[in-house]
């Protein structure tokens, strides 16, 4: 099997957890459409997933991923509505620059 060469563009990955009452989980998640909706459209956005986790009734998983560091801050200056984050009882996001990419 071959490896595929790596590519030398950088991106920039935001994935973790955020964790909410179980019970408001559903909600929580459905006042997201619209902000998931509005990352795939902006400029630079690769993809953009907030989903629920299949094990911790609590968890839902979040990925991004940007083409540029500017293009990530634009966005990320709208952040979630006060709503949103209210609910949130913890947390733990980070972002990684990744500066290399090849096929598994």
């Amino acid at each position: 099997m071959s490896r595929r060469a790596w590519h030398d563009d950088r991106m920039f990955i935001v994935a973790g957890t955020l964790y909410v009452d179980p019970a408001e989980r559903d909600a929580y998640l459905a006042s997201c459409v619209e902000a998931v909706r509005a990352a795939r459209s902006a400029p630079g956005c690769v993809d953009f997933a907030v989903s629920p986790d299949l094990i911790e009734p609590a968890r839902i998983n979040v990925y991004e991923r940007w083409e540029s560091e500017e293009q990530l801050l634009a966005f990320r200056s709208s952040g979630p509505d006060e709503e949103q984050a209210v609910a949130i009882r913890g947390a733990e996001v980070h972002r990684f620059l990744i500066s290399g990419v090849e096929a598994p």
